[in-house]
């Protein structure tokens, strides 16, 4: 079982090879991902800890599907009966982990 830990849009993800998450859209890409920002990488042999990134180690991920988030911003007045919708809607990607490799 291998598992990592890698940094994509600001944010940190524990990952398995076969798990599905859901990240910020980085670019736009033709369905094949890959991550080279790792934390960290375990398997059964080895643990590596990056200080601040492991070297060689990449992941590679394919793309499931592209959603949109709700809206952002809601005003709202209590006792008046104010309700506002208004701002935009946050593109997120979510992707299967298809393969964590160790140089």
């Amino acid at each position: 079982m291998k598992i990592a830990v890698f940094r994509t849009g600001g944010k940190q993800y524990l990952v398995e090879e076969g798990d599905q998450i859901e990240i910020e859209k980085v670019k736009d890409s033709d369905g094949k991902l890959t991550f080279n920002e790792v934390l960290l990488y375990a398997d059964e042999e080895k643990f590596l800890l990056g200080r601040p990134l492991v070297k060689n180690v990449i992941i590679e991920a394919d793309l499931v599907k592209e959603k949109k988030n709700k809206t952002l911003i809601i005003k709202y007045r209590p006792k008046t009966r104010y309700r506002k919708k208004s701002g935009h809607k946050k593109i997120s990607w979510v992707i299967k982990i298809t393969k964590i490799q160790a140089n």
